[in-house]
């Protein structure tokens, strides 16, 4: 691969590890465990990429996010998708302002750095596909006006995947707009301990005359511990870190290998193969690691890859599963890219 950016320098690399780590003390004080979920976060917002997180209620999302959005010096809005929600209450729309009589645009909460789609799969496709313009374009049309939105601009939206009742199926365009789709588990009893001893101090606090229970929310401090310069710089950093040509074929042969599945009958797009290259980056970064090797591509396959392959009806029937059909997928590839526990050169 041609490095038309600058090498990444130590000294570049030791100033965006301390910023990561910085970010990722800040998390660690309200939310316990989760350490996959916020590499997966920052791989996100150091990449450009939007993020479908995907679990049960109550295992952090969306404490996890707010807490990400107070860590650095962003701007932070939270949409609570619900069945009657229209494209406008996110875009924004056109008001007719009677003291000129004329029409001005009054621009929604999609025009911020850090967008919550709470529970995204509640609204209508008409409002998914409200989205779409903004999540690829990072511009949002309102009347004859089009408007960019602030930078950088990262969607982060949340998933219930077992209720059904009052849900919509997000649409395989949808899908693929996501950078990454993070499927979070239980936590370990270990940290489930330690969430009912931190839960059961967090106490009651007195205000207007009477008082509150508190929940993790009221302790999140509000103080960022990044900048957004410190964020810009994180972001080059990425661009920086070296790509070689024999990890470029893998993540290509892995892609069209998708396609060429007996039980899948959507394969990857060339987006998932975009996507691959450019959080293997990002996490080879937060490894500390100036070059990109196997594990990258073995630790990210399943979150990029996944939601986009549609298995076919006879697959399906007979109990496959799409996780089944990635983990095959990756020992198939394992022989040419090493095995990425043991490998410690770059691919």
């Amino acid at each position: 691969m041609t490095q038309t950016a600058p090498v990444l320098t130590n000294a570049d690399l030791k100033t965006t590890e301390k910023f990561i780590q910085a970010v990722r003390e800040r998390v660690a004080t309200v939310v316990v465990g989760q350490d996959v979920v916020v590499e997966r976060l920052l791989i996100s917002l150091f990449t450009g990429g939007h993020l479908l997180l995907q679990g049960v209620p109550g295992l952090a999302k969306t404490l996890l996010i707010s807490v990400l959005s107070k860590s650095i010096d962003l701007d932070f809005a939270r949409i609570q998708f619900t069945i009657d929600l229209l494209p406008s209450d996110i875009l924004g729309s056109e008001v007719l302002d009677q003291r000129i009589n004329e029409f001005r645009v009054r621009k929604g909460p999609i025009f911020t750095n850090l967008l919550l789609a709470d529970e995204i799969n509640r609204a209508a496709p008409k409002v998914q596909g409200a989205l779409l313009e903004a999540m690829q374009e990072r511009k949002v049309t309102i009347g004859n006006e089009t408007f960019r939105l602030p930078a950088p601009f990262l969607v982060i939206a949340t998933q219930n995947p077992v209720e059904q009742s009052g849900t919509f199926e997000l649409p395989e365009a949808q899908l693929d707009r996501f950078m990454l789709v993070h499927r979070l588990d239980y936590p370990s009893p270990s940290e489930e301990r330690e969430i009912l001893v931190r839960n059961s101090a967090l106490g009651v606090q007195r205000q207007d005359g009477g008082a509150v229970v508190q929940t993790e929310f009221d302790v999140l401090s509000k103080e960022p511990v990044g900048s957004t310069d410190q964020l810009i710089a994180a972001m080059e950093a990425v661009h920086r870190v070296h790509v070689s040509e024999t990890f470029i074929e893998h993540v290509v042969d892995l892609v069209n290998r998708s396609r060429k599945h007996p039980a899948v009958e959507l394969g990857c797009s060339p987006r998932a193969g975009i996507a691959l290259l450019k959080a293997s980056r990002a996490r080879a970064l937060m490894h500390g690691r100036h070059y990109t090797v196997p594990e990258d591509l073995f630790s990210l396959a399943e979150d990029v890859m996944l939601h986009r392959m549609r298995l076919k009806y006879e697959a399906i029937a007979e109990g496959v599963n799409g996780r089944a059909i990635v983990a095959e997928l990756l020992r198939s590839l394992g022989g040419a890219a090493g095995e990425p526990a043991k490998n410690g050169a770059s691919a």
